[in-house]
Formats: structure tokens, C-alpha cells, sequence
């Protein structure tokens, strides 16, 4: 996955204090992890690294939009980010798992790589609900859903019963009859 090597830091040649990296997201990110709720995106990546003898302490902004598919009408939506966090990166022989807040690397490592970082962020950082804003959703799709008065419910709840206790006609039957017999043979 070539995608990894754009967004990595090459802090091992770097002394105690603070830098500034700049990291351009876009859709080679979302198509890198087949990009499940997002189709495609345009954001900025600003982290504020300050480098210590045991750690690393990441300051990370996002900001830009992503494409993803309306909860309403299904069409596409762009959706703005904005994001702030914060990580640690600890050195140690014994390494953790990733729990979003804080990463383990090996103290031999010389770059650190922010891909899953930078795109659980993006992630996490969407709406629960995502949607166009007020009239911008297709009006063809939401006519679909057009909500049904109680007396039309009804109405439509009493033909599904009737048409629950349909028979069935002859074709239908023998048909039926036809299939059970083969069954019956075939099982013996």
C-alpha cells in the first residue's frame, strides 16, 4: 500500500522540541481502506509534533470535506471536517496495541506513520447523521417516502391480511403437489 509512505515522519533525525507537518488528504486515502462511508475527500492535515527522549506528543487539525452518501436521499453529500486531537507515541520494546489515543513503537523505529491515524479521524469525525442541507436532498427520492396517515395505514394493513388468505388456484396446487411428490422420492 503505497498510500502509507505519504503520510509518515521521519522523526529520528529530529532533536527534543517542536515541528510543524502538513499532509494533504484525498481519495487515494478512502480508496486505500476501500473507503466504506467515505467516496472521496479533500482535507488538510496540520500535525504539531514536539519531541521528547521517551515520547512524541502530537497536536493534529483537520479540516476539509468529504463525500459521502446522504442518509436521506442517497445521493451524494459533502460533509465538512473538522478535526482536533491529540496523540501520544511512546517508545518501548513492548509494544501495545493502538487504542487511538495512544501508539507504541519499537525505540529501533526512525518514521512513524499516521495513515490509519489520519483516516479514523476523518471517520470519526462525521456526523452520526449525514445529510444535505435543508432542501438540497433529491426531491424525486424523498417523494418516495412520503408519509402514509394513520386511516391509509389501516387501509393498507386490511389488504395485506385479505391477501394473506388467498388460496391457491389449481395450476398453483398441482404444482405444489408435483414438487412434494419429487421430494418424497427423492428422499427415499
Amino acid at each position: 500500500m503505497e498510500q502509507i509512505r505519504l503520510y509518515e515522519i521521519a522523526y529520528k533525525g529530529l532533536k527534543n522540541g517542536s515541528y510543524d507537518f502538513d499532509f494533504q488528504v484525498d481519495d487515494s486515502l478512502f480508496e486505500a481502506y476501500d473507503r466504506v462511508e467515505i467516496k472521496s475527500g479533500n482535507c488538510q492535515a496540520h500535525v504539531n509534533l514536539k519531541r521528547s527522549e521517551t515520547m512524541l506528543e502530537l497536536s493534529v487539525t483537520i479540516a476539509g470535506e468529504v463525500i459521502c452518501e446522504c442518509d436521506r436521499c442517497l445521493d451524494d453529500c459533502s460533509i465538512d471536517v473538522d478535526y482536533a486531537g491529540e496523540l501520544v507515541v511512546k517508545f518501548s520494546d513492548e509494544i501495545d496495541d493502538y487504542d487511538g489515543e495512544v501508539m507504541w513503537i519499537s525505540p529501533s523505529e526512525d518514521m512513524l506513520n499516521l495513515t490509519q491515524y489520519i483516516y479514523e479521524s476523518i471517520v470519526l469525525s462525521l456526523p452520526y447523521r449525514r445529510v444535505h442541507e435543508e432542501g438540497d436532498c433529491n426531491p424525486e427520492m424523498l417523494a418516495q417516502f412520503t408519509q402514509l396517515s394513520e386511516e391509509e395505514f389501516e387501509q393498507l394493513e386490511a389488504q395485506a391480511e385479505e391477501e394473506e388468505t388467498v388460496t391457491l388456484d389449481d395450476h398453483n396446487r398441482s404444482i405444489l403437489e408435483a414438487l412434494k411428490q419429487s421430494m418424497t422420492e427423492s428422499n427415499k
